[in-house]
């Protein structure tokens, strides 16, 4: 099962406890963190889209997630407690350029700010993960970074770093369009 880093901005999880979100902080740290991750451990030796579609697939048998194709966050999930509704954003960055990370923490804070969701979670390979991804693939590393420069340190932010089980096949590559 991946490792599971984590670093919490802004109270983060203290709101997650307060506002009874535990159960879906749960339920993220298992879709996330529960299967077996293997990958070949050369440098940009695996494909970080095949990740993603793991991850993807994971979180729609978790059930009761809602996808956002494009322009907004990821993963969005609500629950009821004592008559309030409560909702968590998760955004997955594994597969794109590590630039991509802050229109990810731009996605969060606006969707925070909209009420649409209370606190997010940003998913990004650990930086001993990223090594093994492809060129570009980002890291925590970059994840920490993007959250200094975009001033989101004082968003209810989580990030949530992956790291391998050990060696194994590489994750497929996709193809280049010509």
């Amino acid at each position: 099962m991946p490792k599971l880093e984590e670093v919490a901005y802004n109270g983060v999880l203290e709101k997650i406890a307060r506002l009874g979100l535990l159960p879906l902080l749960d339920e993220v740290r298992s879709i996330v963190g529960d299967f077996e991750l293997l990958v070949h451990e050369a440098r940009d030796s695996n494909g970080g889209a095949a990740l993603r579609e793991i991850l993807d697939n994971r979180f729609n048998e978790a059930r009761g997630w809602t996808k956002k194709q494009t322009g907004g966050v990821d993963w969005t999930k609500c629950h009821q407690v004592n008559g309030t509704t409560v909702c968590v954003g998760v955004e997955v960055q594994v597969s794109a350029r590590s630039d991509m990370l802050v229109m990810d923490i731009q996605h969060l804070r606006e969707s925070m700010t909209a009420g649409a969701i209370d606190v997010g979670i940003l998913v990004t390979p650990s930086d001993d993960l990223a090594e093994f991804l492809t060129d570009r693939a980002p890291s925590m590393a970059d994840a920490k970074r993007h959250v200094r420069v975009a001033r989101a340190d004082d968003a209810p932010l989580l990030l949530i770093g992956l790291r391998h089980d050990g060696p194994g096949p590489a994750l497929p590559k996709r193809k280049k369009r010509s």
